[in-house]
């Protein structure tokens, strides 16, 4: 259960964190530090087996019907990228808690971190697919928050856009590759998968499955040409993009090049489409990263082209290539993290990140530029430092390398990549730190506090450490993870300072020599290079979004025009064809089932149900009228649910009823009651013939269903097994809180998020126009002189708590009788709303003590933490548990888990109907004028009054 726990951490940290959002920020730094180092204390626990070889594993059926199980894996590969994951985490948080200003609401971005860290932890530990695949996408939408945490900067907005655009993309292409992969090998387990690596590659569907893969891994990782979102990234704090953009989100892709990397490579295929978008993507990163001027945009476009560095040794397929890759990105974390850090802190201290604004800070901030140089050195690849190792493996690999029938191509671009990383690597330190001091800057600069540069100097310190004793502190870990990637083909790990004098030193030199050269003349270079006037990947990628938008707002408007006669209309139409396509492709014969002859109480209530919908067709035009004809349909239906034995069903239908038509005679109380003629003749001839058509589909598709009989029918199991394994007698509950409490549960989340976009959409109106519109609202029905009756009052505050010891009863009972939380939900909303009605908005809304978002919120959690605490006792997710207990006095009775599920569901319905009214009451109260202070029924003391007439 270790792993169930490892993965669950961020997640736990996460939700205290919002819970504490406005404690103070060391003790939420605190809060958010937790999570990663409980993390790295078991990931410790595990290290001497895993590193060894072994694999820890757990799996949990969740869907087995899909494949998809809660299935967990630590091999020696994803210790290493969790290890990275969680080990920098804890020093991003505590960068943060010192970069960010104190305005900033801290709750809410280490939430999102946090949130953002269990998605990357999920997809290292991920040992099925499909799971992993749920961890990408949320990946995908956390980073969103993270990038556009400040909302309020355009290009905060537009850099959370694109990167969503793009990796969402990229998400949706993976989605089918991964569920191609697991259709060639039969199964969506990863160990599985890594096992089939000769069937996958001989499958017809290797080349499409791997296209799509790659593309969600080049988009991800922002490979060419997909590399532009990831520099308008940097809009977020500094903060998200060190951890984003060093060592987890944009490291996503390469993980899962290197986790597939034994099943995929090894083809013609494979190598020219990785290592060829890799290689172009490591040069052109690294020249657009040399003419930038902003510090993060440096940052971001070397990161691009470390980034292909990475792509390219996978890409060559070779063992050896493949734990380069992995040592790299051990040291690219490293080091970028840390400059991503540096930067912040020149920008927080100095007020600009424009590096022409800057130079000579070595003397001014030491201990800033100490760290921002040694860590832009090994960058660039200089001994003695990490990075120089792994650079020079890099040079090394490639110089063995055929590409396309050319021995020298290869290395030649190689040397490039690296050149142009040298010299932007030491254009940071000697036009930063080095280079003439300023006469003046934008603020005094000036080193900053130890919280801010501790983190960064921890890295730095590893990375120098590396260098200098590297068999020591990286073999350990780089051959195990080699080992793991490759499927055991590594050679062996022997990292060193000296290999004698070598091809790749040769070419490590050049690099350097023409690097600093680059460096010497780079105001020449770059009026050439703002001369060539390249085009904007941003621009284009605006101008690809623009038109899709445009053509799509075609369709749209030509489609949905906002005409909901057309929108059913539709819908109808593309049914009833679809239906009557099978039947006649699939041909119809009657069922076997023998009937019995309708009751005259069923043919009273059927006459009664055409004669309602007749009325309805009457009426239409006038609202009122047309609401209580509605409001009979549903009694009517729900005395059917009583004759044919379902009193859940008619319960459920009749609270529904009473409070759908309460809310929505309040909204329709603003609108007009009598609106004008909608439809022409023609058009009403038209809806008629569609609606009378598609009920008679309706009609005989439920006919066809109930004259025939069924066919081993999940309802026998319900049956059989609703007392043994859910411990309730009513199967219709325990159907909803346990056999199907996944639906039950997403039902919920639906009907909370409805509630949100009622008070989404009502919040502005009172606003602007709108509102403007409202306070010039004449009421076009006359009102009662007496607003709020006594006598009203008065029963409706009686009847409260006997409501409420209703709805009590009905949930208590719901496990063995009819019931349940969402029919107690219901009869305690309707307690409520008779206290609005009866007293008015302002008189109940002073009384509330629960704001109804929290009761959602509450509701929504509690369903979902009584669903997962099952995991922890080996079972499905929401299965429940039950036992008898003895108390003296009371005796023996029944307690389930599924109660607690209840209780979520039934906050959530109260939550849901209470905002839902309040919303509607704002907005009456604003369109009537009332909304002041309104004083309800019995507010006034009449002891009081006579003591003022004395």
């Amino acid at each position: 259960m270790s792993l169930v726990l490892l993965a669950l951490l961020p997640f736990i940290g996460a939700l205290l964190t919002s819970i504490t959002g406005h404690a103070h920020r060391n003790l939420l730094a605190g809060i958010a530090s937790a999570p990663a180092l409980v993390g790295l204390a078991l990931l410790a626990m595990l290290a001497p087996s895993v590193l060894a070889g072994d694999v820890a594993q757990i799996r949990v059926d969740w869907v087995p019907a899909l494949g998809l199980d809660l299935s967990l894996r630590v091999d020696a590969l994803a210790w290493l990228f969790a290890a990275l994951i969680l080990g920098i985490g804890v020093l991003i948080v505590i960068y943060a808690r010192f970069y960010l200003p104190a305005e900033e609401a801290m709750g809410r971005f280490l939430a999102l971190l946090l949130l953002f860290q269990g998605a990357m932890l999920g997809i290292a530990l991920s040992g099925n697919i499909l799971l992993l695949l749920i961890f990408w996408e949320l990946t995908s939408l956390s980073s969103f928050l993270l990038i556009g945490f400040r909302s309020d900067k355009p290009e905060g907005r537009q850099g959370a856009r694109m990167a969503l655009a793009v990796t969402g993309g990229g998400g949706l292409a993976l989605i089918a590759g991964l569920l191609l992969l697991g259709r060639i090998a039969g199964s969506f387990e990863l160990a599985d998968i890594l096992a089939s690596g000769d069937t996958i590659r001989a499958s017809a569907l290797y080349p499409p499955a791997l296209v799509l893969i790659l593309i969600g891994c080049f988009t991800k990782s922002a490979q060419f040409p997909f590399h532009f979102w990831l520099p308008h990234a940097m809009a977020a704090p500094t903060p998200v993009s060190a951890y984003l953009h060093s060592a987890t989100m944009v490291k996503a892709g390469v993980f899962l090049l290197a986790r597939f990397w034994p099943v995929l490579s090894g083809t013609d295929l494979w190598f020219y489409l990785v290592s060829t978008t890799g290689l172009v993507t490591m040069v052109l990163g690294a020249a657009i990263a040399l003419f930038r001027h902003d510090l993060k945009a440096i940052l971001a476009y070397s990161t691009v082209s470390h980034l292909g560095l990475l792509t390219m040794l996978f890409g060559l397929g070779t063992p050896a290539a493949a734990m380069v890759g992995v040592f790299h990105l051990l040291n690219h974390a490293l080091f970028k993290a840390a400059l991503f850090m540096n930067a912040g802190i020149v920008d927080h201290e100095t007020g600009t990140r424009d590096i022409r604004l800057l130079g000579g800070l070595a003397g001014l901030m030491p201990v800033t530029a100490t760290l921002g140089i040694v860590a832009a050195a090994s960058m660039a690849g200089l001994p003695p430092l990490g990075g120089f190792l792994s650079k020079e493996m890099m040079l090394e690999e490639t110089a063995h390398i055929v590409w396309a029938g050319q021995h020298w191509l290869l290395p030649l671009l190689a040397v490039v990549g690296a050149t142009l990383s040298v010299a932007y690597s030491l254009r940071y330190i000697f036009h930063l730190y080095l280079g003439q001091r300023r006469p003046s800057y934008p603020a005094r600069p000036h080193d900053p506090p130890v919280g801010l540069w501790a983190p960064s100097a921890l890295l730095v310190l590893l990375t120098v450490l590396m260098g200098l004793f590297p068999q020591t502190l990286t073999s350990d870990l780089v051959a195990p993870a080699a080992a793991a990637t490759t499927g055991g083909t590594a050679p062996p790990f022997k990292p060193a300072l000296w290999h004698g004098l070598t091809l790749a030193l040769g070419m490590s030199i050049v690099a350097v020599a023409v690097g600093a050269a680059m460096l010497w003349r780079h105001g020449l270079l770059q009026r050439l290079w703002d001369a060539m006037r390249l085009p904007d990947a941003k621009w284009l990628f605006e101008a690809a979004v623009d038109v899709l938008v445009r053509h799509a707002r075609a369709i749209t408007t030509t489609i949905h025009n906002g005409s909901l006669q057309r929108q059913l209309g539709l819908l109808f139409i593309v049914a009833i064809a679809l239906g009557s396509a099978g039947v006649w492709t699939g041909g119809y014969a009657p069922g076997t089932r023998a009937t019995i002859a309708a009751p005259p109480v069923a043919i009273v209530a059927w006459l009664l149900l055409l004669a309602a919908v007749g009325a309805v067709v009457k009426a239409q035009r006038q609202r009122f009228l047309t609401l209580i004809y509605i409001s009979v349909i549903g009694l009517i239906i729900s005395l059917a649910f009583i004759y044919l034995s379902a009193p859940d069903l008619a319960l459920t239908q009749i609270s529904v009823e009473v409070v759908t038509i309460l809310l929505l005679l309040l909204a329709l109380n603003l609108l007009p009651k009598k609106p004008a003629r909608l439809s022409s003749n023609g058009r009403r001839l038209r809806d008629g013939l569609i609606g009378l058509a598609g009920g008679t589909a309706t009609g005989l598709a439920a006919w066809a269903v109930m004259t025939r009989v069924p066919n081993d029918p999940i309802s026998a199991y319900h049956w059989a097994n609703s007392y043994a394994h859910g411990g309730g007698t009513n199967v219709v509950n325990v159907t909803l809180v346990d056999f199907r409490a996944f639906d039950t549960f997403g039902e919920i989340t639906v009907l909370g998020i409805a509630a949100l976009t009622i008070f989404a959409l009502l919040q502005p109106a009172t606003r602007g126009v709108s509102g403007r519109r409202l306070r010039a609202w004449i009421a076009d029905l006359p009102r009662s002189p007496e607003r709020h009756p006594m006598m009203f009052a008065v029963a409706a505050r009686l009847l409260l708590p006997l409501a409420t010891m209703i709805g009590l009863y009905i949930f208590l009972r719901g496990h063995n009788m009819p019931g349940g939380g969402f029919i107690a939900g219901l009869v305690v909303s309707i307690a409520m709303l008779m206290q609005y009605m009866a007293s008015g908005f302002e008189w109940a809304d002073q009384r509330r003590r629960i704001d109804e978002h929290l009761l959602i919120g509450l509701g929504v959690i509690i369903a979902a933490l009584t669903g997962l605490g099952s995991l922890f006792f080996g079972a499905p997710l929401f299965t429940s548990s039950f036992g008898y207990f003895t108390l003296p006095l009371i005796g023996t009775f029944e307690l389930a888990t599924a109660m607690m599920f209840d209780i979520g569901v039934a906050m959530t319905v109260v939550g849901a109907v209470m905002l839902a009214l309040a919303e509607l009451s704002r907005v009456a109260q604003r369109a009537e004028g009332d909304g002041d202070g309104d004083e309800g029924p019995m507010d006034i003391d009449p002891a009081k009054l006579r003591e003022a007439d004395a």
